[in-house]
């Protein structure tokens, strides 16, 4: 198989076990667990405060010591997590802090894969970065809805037989990370301590991005996404299924789906039309459009018409991730590669357990409906502030304006 194809692969297997466990995970604490809408933002908190806290690091080894090495080993460690789970429900043991600790080893791995293999598309893009960036998220979204819909019969299945589906896929895609043919990167001889030069590789990378105003413009974005964007998604949305609508695991799959296509469909848009040069603009219009979409959805009008609503927030989310994504791999030198994704999967990551935190507690004050409305109008102030006050909106890639952003 050529390279392309084996990065394909191995990254499809991580979304696809990404997708199951998005369902299983808020499955197990919003509906078998029963927790309050505090814990369930705890919970949701724990996956993500790992990667925030290690992802620069992950970025820096993987410059050091090679991407796919990194993405190897960090894959390998993820598939841990899910046999930990089976063995736990096998046992009949499950509890809060059983999940807690899964949590914590899937943030962990993810710290070391995402950055990793957002590093090694570049070396298998045969410079098409933004064509080979919309296909990689075409097929992160598409399995990811493959892996909604596995996840649905949760309730009939049980967690055990979705678990163990879905520590074989990360093995998987362990042993594609092992057969990838890229350039070998020999580990960097350290001058001093594994960890100074880490700290200064981190550092490094931060002067960078703060250099480009077009990708801390960027960062900045995400960062606000993060907050009120995967807040909402990962802790009011499968509250507003429970307490709104009275849903289960088929709901919860159900909108996670609903997401995902509009996702894939936008993504399958930008494949037939080719590349858009005013990347920026396209990044917050859609942010903006998409605040719109997800507060329709806190307005109570009816599970089909959340189903809706999430729906076109997910196109929106197709063209902002995309283009997001895309700013900072044609931005990022070379040989920071994976640093200024791993700052870029940071931006949106590791903002994710403050999202997480606000968003449990807007739905313990306000209820789940309108914790999404309160969260769409604080994106749109965000997405406003950005686009008058920094360069991001006059981005422009073509062959004509591409001396101009350099």
């Amino acid at each position: 198989m050529k390279p392309l194809h084996v990065y394909f692969l191995a990254t499809g297997t991580w979304f696809l076990a990404f997708g199951m466990q998005s369902v299983v995970f808020a499955w197990l604490v919003t509906m078998v667990l029963n927790e309050s809408p505090g814990m369930v933002g705890i919970a949701q908190m724990a996956l993500l405060l790992p990667t925030m806290l290690l992802m620069l690091v992950g970025g820096s080894l993987a410059d050091h010591y090679g991407g796919r090495r990194i993405a190897m080993l960090g894959q390998l460690a993820a598939s841990i997590a899910p046999l930990f789970l089976t063995c736990v429900v096998v046992f009949d043991e499950l509890t809060y802090g059983a999940v807690i600790i899964f949590a914590v080893l899937m943030g962990c791995a993810q710290a070391l894969v995402t950055p990793a293999r957002d590093g090694l598309l570049a070396l298998v893009a045969d410079g098409l970065i933004q064509r080979r960036v919309v296909q990689v998220s075409m097929i992160q979204f598409g399995v990811q809805m493959i892996g909604f819909i596995a996840a649905s019969f949760a309730d009939a299945l049980g967690a055990r037989a979705i678990l163990m589906m879905q520590f074989v896929i990360l093995l998987v895609g362990t042993f594609a990370y092992f057969k990838l043919d890229v350039p070998y990167v020999s580990p960097a001889s350290f001058e001093h301590s594994m960890i100074t030069q880490i700290k200064r590789s981190i550092v490094q990378g931060f002067l960078t991005v703060k250099a480009s105003p077009y990708m801390r413009a960027t960062v900045m974005q995400n960062c606000a996404m993060g907050v009120f964007f995967m807040g909402s998604y990962i802790v009011t949305i499968p509250l507003v299924i429970r307490d709104v609508y009275g849903g289960s695991a088929i709901e919860l799959a159900g909108v996670n789906f609903a997401n995902s296509l509009g996702l894939v469909l936008t993504i399958m848009v930008l494949l037939k039309f080719g590349d858009i040069h005013r990347q920026g603009r396209a990044l917050l219009l859609a942010q903006g459009i998409g605040s719109f979409a997800l507060a329709g959805a806190g307005l109570g009008l009816g599970f089909n018409s959340l189903v809706v609503f999430i729906f076109l927030w997910g196109m929106c989310g197709g063209i902002a991730m995309t283009m997001a994504r895309t700013t900072m791999q044609e931005m990022a030198p070379p040989d920071q590669r994976a640093r200024m994704m791993a700052f870029f999967s940071f931006s949106f990551m590791g903002s994710g357990p403050v999202g997480a935190l606000l968003s449990g507690a807007l739905c313990e004050w306000l209820g789940p409906s309108q914790a999404l409305i309160v969260s769409s109008v604080a994106m749109l102030v965000v997405v406003t502030i950005v686009s008058f006050r920094s360069s991001l909106w006059k981005l422009d890639t073509s062959p004509a304006a591409a001396g101009a952003n350099t």
